[in-house]
């Protein structure tokens, strides 16, 4: 990789462009849209170049990074395919995957190697400024090559590229992503939500007692609500049968606590070790 062209200039394109653009062997070329997102960007000098044309980021570039919403991203490759090198990369940050590479496979067959890339790393806050070289350390990034259709040079040079930046790679069918995706990401961030409205719904002065447990529960809930609803909506079909599956466990609790007897007592206990177990595997996992 000699020039990279990251479009968009928020919390995961900015965290990549700070990774890398003291990279000598590397080029960085940041695109933003609205102008006063261009100044703010180079005033932070997170990129060699930063620009509001796509053509000046794009044309030479042996690799494309989309860090759009993902509802902006075929548009965004229907645009830069005029300025595209055949021989280079085009992939992605979003954290949807059957409708990206539904739609970007076919637009950029013959035109580019295509693969979707999906980082798991992230803040509650949003925009460059939240920016930071090390967000990537450590974190998995999850591939989704479709059978057939993407090429190993594809995936051999994005794995190339978030191994650069820290990261360990899996690989996913892109329906099996948003399944997963689903349950570990877009459902804790719904019930961070919905926990902080029950509160609001039930006993809103309670807030005014909230300690560190309250916090770290519902700290998701803060991100972006136009991010989080295009996402939600990209994957509604897994995003709701999780919430089915998710309100269907608390029931089942819900019906032990009001048994509460001496096997209520055991179950509830069980699920909680369960629960425990799991948890503290996933601490030395990660860890």
């Amino acid at each position: 990789m000699k020039h990279i062209a990251i479009l968009g200039p928020g919390l995961l394109g900015g965290s990549v462009a700070l990774a890398l653009r003291n990279e000598a062997s590397v080029e960085v070329r940041l695109w933003a849209r609205r102008p006063e997102a261009v100044l703010q960007a180079r005033a932070m000098e997170v990129a060699h170049l930063v620009t509001s044309s796509l053509t000046e980021a794009v044309e030479g570039a042996d690799t494309v990074l989309l860090c759009v919403p993902v509802g902006a991203m075929e548009g965004l490759v229907r645009q830069i395919l005029p300025a595209l090198d055949p021989d280079a990369l085009v992939t992605d940050v979003g954290s949807v995957k059957e409708t990206v590479c539904r739609a970007l496979a076919p637009l950029l067959r013959g035109r580019a190697h295509f693969v979707g890339s999906h980082p798991m790393a992230g803040s509650e806050k949003a925009g460059i400024e939240a920016a930071r070289p090390d967000l990537f350390h450590g974190a998995v990034c999850i591939l989704t090559p479709e059978n057939g259709l993407t090429t190993p040079i594809a995936i051999d040079r994005a794995t190339a590229l978030w191994e650069r930046l820290g990261c360990r790679i899996r690989s996913l069918d892109p329906v099996v992503h948003d399944q997963v995706c689903a349950v570990i990401s877009h459902l804790p961030h719904l019930s961070a939500a919905a926990l902080v409205n029950t509160v609001e719904e039930v006993c809103p002065d309670a807030f005014a007692f909230c300690g560190t447990g309250f916090r770290d529960s519902t700290r998701i809930a803060g991100g972006l609500p136009a991010m989080w609803t295009e996402i939600l909506l990209s994957n509604r079909q897994a995003v709701g049968e999780s919430i089915r599956r998710f309100i269907s466990v608390l029931e089942q609790a819900a019906e032990q606590l009001e048994r509460g007897d001496a096997v209520a007592a055991e179950k509830i206990y069980y699920f909680l070790e369960t629960a425990k177990t799991r948890r503290e595997s996933l601490q030395r996992t990660v860890g």
